[in-house]
């Protein structure tokens, strides 16, 4: 407790100190992910190649659908001895950061088994992404290391995050939306000393990352032209139809994870062989949805007409949901950013052809639909503005990328649709409030700051109903280090630091939480 209540002090030399270690967590993470991209990189041109091949050597398929059974069991296997590779690691990470998964697999453990059975499902053609893994390879790295060189549980929650951080950038290219997603998704809350340890992660990571695959964003669209400023309700028709869209995306992810569930016969070592078969299938007769969605992106044209780019997001869509559904090592990022870049370009599509809108728009639409679409089912705007502008490189989009954001954002909470990895994160908790556990002798800090209009605003320590098993023992306000007493009174950006045991962490952030929240 001592030294994470130092880090939260005035400790300059500690401060430094932390971000130093933050910048080699980065170079380290940034170079297993770089690994990583590279081996699903190859992954992915083997599956290709193999389906390619066996469409030409169609004898063979019943024999490629027996491989696929086997190895698609290996995986399950895989994710049946360590539970955190399951998915895309974003849910897993954010409970471990909340107190949750106490009981888990050590994190070389972790991270082997996440390597090796993301590039199987890769190799095979399943529609998952190599971000969320990215994330939490970065993640389990920053693990590790912080066990050697992190002072405190908290200090070494600020790398983890800050490996997070540097996985996202290293994945992408894109280093500013490595930290904001890790202070938007991840952390939830930041200081100067987090804000400058992820971004020092972040840049190391991308540097490594630039290192060799040089310089070019993610997507090379061409934009000649920007939307009219009297063309943007359309944007807000745009994200009327993204917020829908992924509320529906949503809906349908949880209900197909629901649905492996209900299918008797299969069990976590034999549900993944259904998305690995249904790839063989896919491999033969449409191979254009494999992997990621880089060959989706190639076909995103005007020429090749609305009934064609239509049937891509349907297949792909349902593909990605077998793929992602069945638990398999992969993430969601990617080949969500791919099913909006579709709708998008159905979406301008209609527009140019039936509204006389300019083709060279085109591809406009399809980057702003991609943040739309981001931000209705993650609900990270900032993120989803700031990752989109890095991927394809253009800046000119602030304006249009914040209008179709903030819209989708709306509608998709209007429709009470939850983010997507605070449902998935759900669906792993363990009822740890079932039965009271045994109080640990370990005891840690839990940190907060103080909402405007909460439960906490302005009432003296003494008068505030603090949850059992939980002690104040430290405010800091502004610069101010101060030692709570009754009569201290609690003002809106304090930052608390309450003590509690290690075994009711998770149980009394939620219930801070919760009276923090404005009334």
């Amino acid at each position: 407790m001592r030294n994470n209540y130092k880090i939260l002090a005035d400790d300059y030399f500690g401060n430094v100190l932390i971000v130093l270690k933050s910048l080699l967590v980065g170079l380290v993470a940034g170079g297993v992910t770089v690994l990583y991209r590279l081996t699903l990189t190859y992954a992915e041109q083997f599956a290709f190649g193999m389906y390619g091949f066996l469409k030409n050597n169609l004898l063979l398929f019943p024999l490629a659908i027996i491989v696929l059974c086997l190895v698609a069991y290996f995986v399950g296997y895989l994710v049946s001895k360590d539970k955190m590779i399951s998915g895309s690691g974003i849910p897993q990470l954010e409970g471990i950061l909340k107190g949750y998964f106490g009981y888990r697999k050590s994190w070389i453990h972790t991270l082997c088994s996440k390597f090796l059975g993301g590039a199987i499902a890769i190799g095979a053609g399943l529609s998952l992404g190599r971000e969320g893994p990215s994330i939490q390879l970065g993640a389990c790295v920053a693990e590790g290391l912080g066990k050697k060189i992190g002072k405190g549980r908290l200090q070494r929650k600020i790398l983890m995050a800050s490996g997070a951080s540097a996985g996202l950038a290293a994945a992408f290219n894109a280093p500013m939306a490595g930290v904001i997603f890790a202070l938007e998704e991840i952390f939830k809350y930041f200081s100067p000393v987090i804000l400058l340890s992820m971004m020092s992660a972040a840049v190391a990571a991308d540097f490594v990352s630039k290192q060799v695959f040089g310089l070019e964003p993610i997507f090379n669209f061409e934009i000649t032209k920007v939307i009219p400023l009297n063309s943007y309700w359309l944007l807000i028709v745009l994200g009327i139809f993204l917020g829908g869209m992924g509320a529906f995306y949503n809906y349908a992810l949880l209900k197909t994870k629901i649905l492996y569930g209900k299918i008797k016969y299969l069990n976590t070592r034999t549900k993944i062989i259904v998305p690995f078969v249904m790839a063989g299938i896919l491999g033969i007769i449409f191979p254009v949805v494999l992997g990621g969605g880089h060959r989706v992106i190639e076909e995103l044209t005007l020429k090749n007409g609305l009934g064609f780019i239509i049937i891509i997001l349907i297949i792909k869509f349902i593909f990605s949901m077998v793929s992602f559904g069945s638990g398999a090592p992969g993430g969601i990022f990617f080949p969500l950013i791919v099913l909006g870049a579709a709708i998008g370009a159905i979406f301008a599509t209609v527009s140019i052809d039936y509204f006389g809108f300019d083709q060279e728009l085109f591809n406009n639409f399809i980057i702003l639909a991609m943040a739309g679409y981001f931000t209705a089912i993650v609900r990270a705007p900032i993120t989803g503005i700031v990752l989109i502008m890095e991927m394809t490189g253009s800046f000119t989009h602030m304006l249009p990328l914040t209008v179709v954001a903030v819209s989708a954002y709306i509608v998709a909470d209007l429709l009470k649709s939850p983010p997507v990895y605070e449902a998935l994160l759900d669906n792993l908790i363990y009822n740890e409030d079932a039965e009271e556990k045994k109080e640990s002798s370990k005891k840690i800090v839990v940190e907060l700051i103080v909402k405007y209009g909460s439960e906490f605003e302005n009432l003296q320590v003494k008068n505030i109903n603090w949850p059992g098993k939980s002690l104040l023992v430290g405010v800091k306000q502004g610069d101010r280090q101060i030692i709570p007493k009754g009569d201290t009174e609690i003002k809106v950006g304090d930052y608390l630091t309450i003590l509690t045991d290690i075994n009711s962490e998770s149980r009394i952030k939620e219930i801070l939480n919760e009276i923090n929240e404005p009334l």
